[in-house]
């Protein structure tokens, strides 16, 4: 009886702890909720739009009736659904940025720069503790920096340049020890400048900072922005000088005005001499004084004239591939380092300097195995250039082309290696990045024929101001999703699709618009390859020059999961952790059987619509010819 006792006491220890551990999970599972049930970052998001104005609906599908926010556009979430990014750069939003923003207590990226934010910066973001990138430029913010922000210990980034911020710097922004770039220029700001770590800060066109010659406390306490008078007392009270020192400073100074005339006509017939001499060669350096390096990790600034050496002038013999926003060159670095130098075509369409530069920044943030690595920039007047890393094997489009030829094991291997880093960019990047111009062309191999997808910035880089909603679609012909076509709006699902075609140019060995012609088939190429599987003829597909070294399961696998992914509606695709594990025959099965399911009626109109489209793209007429691209091969 008395054994008995014990039992019942370990079951109800036993019972208590389960207690425990079950209230645990339960109040950790609505950690994130209201009282009312509503997810706490749903409530902040939405209290942020309450106190905006959104004239062209970029906000349009935040709901406040949403479970969670991950979907929304401008949103980054982690893999736990926590908001972790906030991006609205050039949106044109105003109105004012609400105190809520506070509540996001996750963030860690916020970007919201180049609209028209006024009213004051929120206190509340002194919260963010997680927080290490905060863009707040090009707005029309006032009143005083918070204190609160030199709570932000993680902070990396913190841009406040031209608003109409205004009064003293706050002593506490000192504190914030991993700062990298900190740019308050063009403001208001008046006072002293704090000692701060950061190692590049710029507090240019605010003419109220204070100077030794108008606070003889200023120097004890400050960088001076601007170059301090030498002739000063210890008290700050200018010095009298005697008659005779003038009057031997002016005959100084007058006698040396004479010899810069002199020395200036010099220099000027020498260097049009020399111009008229290097002028065919075209090696003068124009990199407008911005010769410093940017200290962000490895991320490297060229000088202009470092990159023609290496380019030998980028002769047309050093030209790797040619694409619509410039041609991609062969270089050679002083180290023996070979790069791939992308000469954007147009310099001074691609946005501001310092736009410019805090992109190129952001896009080096993305590292993968399966993403092309950005080894540096250069940035003139004039030039705009990006500085990769030589890939030997060229790109999938080219190397289909090539002896000897890649076999299906390898094709296999680019293909998953290809979706691994859109997954990174879809998913796991922070913010995220659409591509928008997924083809064989843009996947690059590396020495042992590992996938690396290219240009996957340009999107961002070169079009930042539609990042999300665009009226000029940007892509190739034959690789559009019929979404993005027809209403210029991109998201994830415009990339999938890009990959499905992808596929099919991995396994035919053609480019998309040519195995489409070479059965005859204008402008029904996706409805072809579907009545080829249907029928069982998978071997019409099959790049001829394999002769039956392939896996037939794979291919029908393969092809099904290119058919997946290029289905008309965006929602029906998967997405590319989806198409990951489908590639490696996880799931592949149970997709393909409920994409069959799909109302065949409203489908079939639906894909009879997108063949449409594509029959006229596909047609030989001047679109084929100007192929719109983002980018071209490499």
């Amino acid at each position: 009886m008395k054994r008995m006792s014990k039992c019942e006491e370990r079951k109800r220890k036993d019972d208590v702890f389960l207690f425990f551990i079950f209230t645990c999970l339960w109040s950790s599972s609505i950690g994130m909720l209201s009282p009312k049930g509503v997810n706490f970052e749903v409530q902040a998001l939405m209290a942020i739009k309450a106190t905006l104005e959104d004239p062209h609906g970029v906000l349009d599908n935040w709901d406040g009736d949403s479970v969670d926010p991950c979907s929304w556009t401008m949103i980054t979430c982690s893999a736990e659904s926590l908001v972790i990014g906030l991006g609205t750069p050039s949106q044109n939003l105003s109105g004012t940025l609400s105190p809520s923003i506070g509540n996001l207590t996750n963030l860690q990226i916020v970007l919201l720069q180049n609209n028209k934010f006024r009213g004051p910066i929120p206190k509340e973001i002194g919260r963010l503790s997680k927080l290490h990138t905060l863009d707040l430029s090009n707005n029309h913010f006032s009143g005083e920096i918070p204190p609160s922000l030199g709570h932000l210990t993680s902070l990396q980034y913190m841009k406040f340049n031209n608003n109409s911020l205004s009064g003293e710097i706050p002593l506490s922004l000192a504190n914030l020890t991993q700062l990298s770039l900190l740019d308050l220029s063009y403001n208001n700001l008046s006072g002293p400048v704090p000692r701060f770590p950061s190692k590049t800060l710029n507090v240019l066109g605010n003419p109220s900072i204070c100077t030794a010659e108008s606070d003889p406390n200023c120097d004890k306490m400050t960088l001076m922005p601007m170059s301090m008078a030498l002739n000063t007392s210890h008290d700050g009270v200018p010095v009298e000088k005697p008659r005779s020192y003038k009057l031997a400073l002016a005959f100084g100074s007058s006698l040396g005005l004479i010899c810069i005339i002199f020395v200036g006509l010099g220099t000027f017939f020498w260097l049009r001499r020399r111009h008229r001499e290097l002028k065919d060669q075209n090696i003068f350096d124009v990199n407008d004084g911005h010769d410093e390096e940017v200290s962000l990790g490895n991320l490297r600034r060229f000088q202009f004239r470092e990159l023609q050496i290496a380019t030998n002038n980028f002769s047309s013999k050093s030209i790797l591939g040619k694409g619509g926003f410039g041609n991609v060159y062969k270089g050679t670095l002083p180290n023996g380092t070979a790069v791939a130098v992308k000469r954007l075509k147009d310099g001074n369409a691609v946005g501001g300097e310092r736009q410019f530069q805090t992109e190129v920044e952001m896009i080096s943030l993305a590292v993968h195995r399966n993403l092309l690595r950005l080894y540096g920039f250069c940035m003139t007047t004039t030039e705009k250039l990006l500085v990769y890393p030589y890939m030997s094997n060229g790109s999938v489009a080219s190397r289909l082309k090539e002896k000897p030829i890649l076999d299906w094991g390898t094709r296999k291997r680019i293909a998953i290696g290809a979706a691994r880093g859109l997954l990174y960019l879809h998913e796991q990047c922070d913010p995220k990045i659409i591509h928008r111009d997924v083809k064989a062309a843009n996947i690059l191999l590396d020495d042992y024929c590992e996938a690396v997808v290219g240009d996957f910035g340009l999107a961002k880089l070169l079009d930042h101001q539609d990042s999300h909603v665009t009226t000029a679609v940007r892509g190739t012909v034959g690789h559009i999703a019929p979404e993005y076509l027809s209403t210029g709006q991109s998201s994830e699902k415009t990339d999938v699709f890009g990959f499905g075609i992808l596929l099919l140019e991995l396994i035919t060995g053609q480019r998309a618009l040519e195995f489409g012609k070479a059965a005859n088939q204008k402008g029904a190429m996706l409805d072809w390859v579907r009545r080829i599987h249907q029928e069982k003829k998978l071997d019409i597909l099959v790049d001829k020059d394999l002769k039956n070294n392939y896996d037939g399961i794979e291919l029908e696998e393969m092809v099904q999961v290119a058919l997946l992914c290029t289905q008309y509606l965006p929602s029906h695709r998967p997405k590319m952790s989806e198409v990951i594990r489908m590639l490696q025959g996880d799931g592949l099965a149970e997709r393909w059987e409920a994409s069959q399911h799909i109302d065949s009626s409203k489908y079939k109109a639906q894909e009879l619509s997108s063949s449409e489209r594509y029959s006229d793209l596909t047609d030989d007429s001047s679109l084929l010819t100007q192929a719109i691209e983002l980018s071209g091969p490499r």
